[in-house]
């Protein structure tokens, strides 16, 4: 039963019609706390446009620590960078226009299937053992992302997990390539599953490169990648998440939709950086950016790609220049790229190569030694009929 915060002034039918009939209205914020209270199970609330922005904040802020699966839908009047930055900060899910209900209701939708995921929540508690995902993303081209992303599934894989690696880099993907698959499906062909996905229908996207480790591939035709709207992204993670024990997404260089799709369904995000002056001042925008976005700063890595390059710069001037330690220093060497002309990651091709120990030293240190935490921040990403906040 969905709590719905309306003072008595404002119409409730519009609203309560948008969220669901099974609803119970309130005319405050203490009579949304005391609802709440009186349905343990109940993950969320939808506050009205007519509750005092300040009061709203500190009701979900306070929620966030006390019930972590619950969300709250906040409906604004005027939607703009302060109310949208003031929210982010205090955990709202959503913020939704005044008179949007197809808005309102595509929020609540999401926020509820959210709640199914987040550790503690009544209906993830008979879910069993979830996969956990890691996205290995740089806003800098050319640091080998999907190197490290393909290397890194290969290091999976040979520890014994069940891993699908993902190319949601869907104009210009590399795993495909990089592999020497030949992709019959890809992620393209999973939007016609969007809202009804489950693991038989996934399991038709997947191209096997060898016994353990399976890929969703990019798109391949012209303007495909247009045709890849987030929500199925999202849908896609979900069911993978069920499917695998690990599965590692590989991103393009930017925050785009997709990507934030990706970095919200997370457990751990893989920053890539190299040492160059241009990569680290990305990586010290996108741990910005990240802390901005409410991520969780211990659900990240950073990786220092080509450490042993003699370009002046130390792994300690590193540290220094994004205020972050390095998790992992991997040597550069000519012999990852022509592992990878050959189609076989150099972690399989070479596993005594040192650029291949460390990347095994990564997983093994930082993935698979890494307690499960869940999603590094409890939020979806909103669409175009909703603002993102958090």
């Amino acid at each position: 039963m969905t709590v719905i915060c309306l003072p008595a002034a404002q119409p409730a039918p519009g609203v309560v019609a948008a969220v669901g009939e099974d609803a119970r209205v309130v005319d405050g914020l203490p009579a949304a706390s005391r609802a709440l209270a009186d349905l343990p199970g109940e993950t969320l609330v939808v506050v009205g446009s007519t509750v005092d922005l300040a009061e709203a904040l500190a009701f979900t802020a306070r929620q966030r620590w006390e019930r972590p699966a619950v969300g709250v839908v906040l409906i604004r009047d005027r939607i703009d960078v302060g109310v949208l930055s003031e929210a982010l900060r205090a955990g709202v899910r959503e913020v939704v226009r005044s008179g949007d209900l197809d808005a309102l209701a595509e929020a609540c939708h999401r926020s509820q299937e959210l709640s199914r995921h987040v550790p503690g929540s009544p209906s993830a508690v008979d879910r069993g053992p979830q996969g956990r995902i890691l996205t290995v993303f740089s806003t800098k081209g050319g640091c080998g992302k999907t190197t490290l992303a393909t290397n890194l599934a290969v290091a999976l894989q040979q520890a014994g997990r069940r891993v699908c690696l993902v190319d949601l880099d869907l104009s210009f993907g590399d795993v495909a390539i990089s592999l020497q698959l030949a992709p019959e499906r890809t992620v393209v062909d999973a939007v016609a599953m969007a809202d009804r996905m489950d693991a038989t229908g996934v399991s038709s996207l997947l191209t096997p490169w060898r016994p353990g480790l399976d890929c969703v591939l990019a798109p391949v035709a012209p303007g495909d990648a247009d045709k890849v709207p987030a929500p199925a992204v999202a849908e896609l993670l979900r069911v993978l998440r069920e499917m695998f024990d690990h599965v590692l997404v590989d991103t393009p260089a930017q925050f785009s939709e997709h990507v934030l799709v990706a970095l919200d369904a997370s457990d751990q995000h893989v920053l890539l950086t190299t040492p160059d002056v241009p990569a680290l001042k990305n990586l010290r925008l996108t741990l910005d950016m990240l802390d901005l976005l409410s991520y969780e700063r211990e659900g990240r890595s950073v990786v220092l790609n080509r450490a042993d390059s003699r370009v002046g710069l130390t792994v300690a001037d590193v540290e220094r220049a994004v205020r972050s330690c390095v998790d992992e220093r991997v040597p550069s060497s000519r012999d990852v790229p022509a592992a990878t002309n050959r189609g076989v990651p150099i972690v399989a091709d070479q596993p005594k190569h040192a650029v291949s120990v460390a990347i095994r030293r990564f997983a093994q240190r930082h993935v698979l030694d890494r307690p499960a935490a869940g999603p590094a921040r409890l939020v979806l990403p909103t669409r175009s009929t909703s603002r993102r906040a958090s």
